[in-house]
């Protein structure tokens, strides 16, 4: 792969119509397109950790996708410094370096739109129904895992939102017509952080001889021409864009360390338990000497604080300590892209970038904390069995609403209520499904209208589903 390439300026729909005064790059149009765009405000309303949270200060998908951008630049700013000071690569020069910024810095905004309500439970609960649901619900007297292909199951079944951003991207955003924002394929591309289909899904966390590309799905059966394309004009060829090592290095950093003081600021985590836990975690680990002194930092802050005479020295001591692990973090990722940085570009790197560096341990352990103390209290999981039944209600509704729409089976299959069920769904959507409906087969369409639902609920923020769930019932 080169540098030249990769950052390929190009749109889906290429357009010859020049503003005379605009003196932005392509990158930089397409952080307007991104920060203007209903699917970009909407996260403000959508879970990062707790769902129908009443707290003002608990981060949504929003201000996460605003942490995620921030820390994805300063790693381009970092790599890109690098590459130019060690003149790792001839092509790569002084403009690449701000063009990469700018794309991190977009495909950090971008990350998580795709994601449907109520948190990855959310996922979890569309992946779930489908699984439960596509041998007992039946069109035309047969089921529909007897109509779709196998890939088209395997979408379902496997249901993902960072493949579900890319549609929102390139087709859901209906502007000018059905190629959504319309992105710089180089933003495309480091988007698509798991370049296989639902049917190449094989990752095992502990096979050592696992490729992360292989971890999720990269994009839906529906996209297949345009992740050829985009793969194609990037030059990646089935390996991962570069930069989406870097942006999802970014994504780790910003969520581990927001988990952990969200839920000490909820009071679901002291400091005396985090300290506890985590040299704990240091012992059974056999931590490196980067993850000890990290740790004892946390002590450090924790004196500081009472020293200071801080009125709240737990919180004190957690924030800032955060802010130290956050850029230990930052710097072991700019160090193993470096490290690696042959191996990433020829596509034969296969794992995270912060996998295998002296604060790995400290990365998971937090984690870990994060998910035993936060995710696993009550108050979440009575909250996520409240949208399970919400997403389960909508799903069920609105996919036999509109098994038949569209169909000459129509008129003798569906009721009073698909009737009304056709009438609340999005005039955008039902326009992009017509758009790409036409001249697909019966069990494409099928297949079409399946996702038009599940583009119309994922899109929903978690007060919208609530609202919608409580009105029809």
């Amino acid at each position: 792969m080169n540098w030249k390439q990769l950052m390929c300026e190009k749109r889906p729909r290429e357009s010859t119509a020049r503003a005379v005064n605009d003196l932005r790059t392509e990158f930089e149009k397409d952080y307007f397109r991104i920060i203007s765009s209903p699917s970009f405000r909407r996260l403000q309303d959508k879970t990062q950790v707790f769902p129908l949270d009443q707290s003002d200060f608990v981060r949504t998908r929003l201000t996460h996708s605003l942490e995620v951008s921030s820390f994805a630049k300063s790693l381009g700013q970092n790599v890109g410094s690098r590459i130019l000071r060690e003149e790792k690569d001839p092509d790569f020069t002084l403009q690449t370096q701000m063009d990469i910024c700018d794309v991190l810095q977009c495909a950090g905004l971008l990350h998580d739109i795709g994601n449907p309500p109520f948190g990855h439970f959310g996922e979890n609960a569309i992946r779930d129904w489908f699984r439960s649901n596509l041998d007992v619900i039946e069109y035309d007297d047969r089921p529909l895992s007897a109509i779709l292909n196998e890939q088209m199951q395997a979408d379902l079944k496997n249901f993902e939102g960072n493949t579900q951003a890319l549609r929102v991207v390139s087709k859901l955003h209906f502007l000018i017509d059905a190629n959504g924002m319309n992105l710089t394929k180089a933003l495309l591309g480091t988007l698509m952080k798991y370049p296989c289909s639902s049917l190449e899904i094989s990752y095992k966390k502990d096979d050592p001889n696992r490729d992360v590309r292989y971890k999720k799905m990269g994009y839906f059966y529906a996209e297949r021409a345009l992740f050829s394309d985009v793969q194609k004009s990037t030059g990646t060829n089935g390996a991962r864009h570069p930069l989406t090592f870097l942006l999802e290095a970014a994504d780790d950093i910003a969520y581990t360390t927001a988990d952990i003081e969200d839920a000490q600021k909820k009071g679901l985590l002291d400091y005396a338990t985090l300290n506890l836990q985590l040299r704990e975690a240091c012992l059974r680990r056999d931590a490196s000497a980067t993850v000890k002194e990290l740790i004892d930092a946390l002590e450090e802050k924790y004196d500081e604080a009472i020293g200071k005479n801080h009125k709240e020295p737990q919180s004190y001591a957690v924030r800032n300590w955060l802010v130290l692990v956050q850029n230990a973090f930052l710097d072991a990722a700019t160090g193993s892209f470096m490290e690696h940085y042959e191996q990433i570009m020829d596509g034969t790197y296969r794992f995270e970038l912060l996998y295998d560096t002296p604060v790995y341990d400290l990365l998971k352990a937090m984690q870990d904390i994060a998910y035993r103390y936060a995710f696993l209290c009550k108050p979440i999981l009575k909250l996520e069995v409240r949208a399970g039944s919400i997403l389960d209600f909508l799903l069920n509704r609105f996919i036999r609403g509109f098994l038949y729409y569209d169909t000459p089976l129509w008129k003798e299959n569906h009721t009073a209520v698909d009737e009304k069920i056709v009438l609340l769904m999005s005039d955008d959507y039902m326009e992009i499904y017509r758009a790409y409906a036409q001249g697909a087969d019966d069990p494409e369409r099928l297949y079409l209208r399946i996702l038009m639902v599940t583009d119309y609920i994922s899109g929903m923020t978690d007060g919208f589903a609530a609202r919608l769930y409580e009105e029809i019932r």
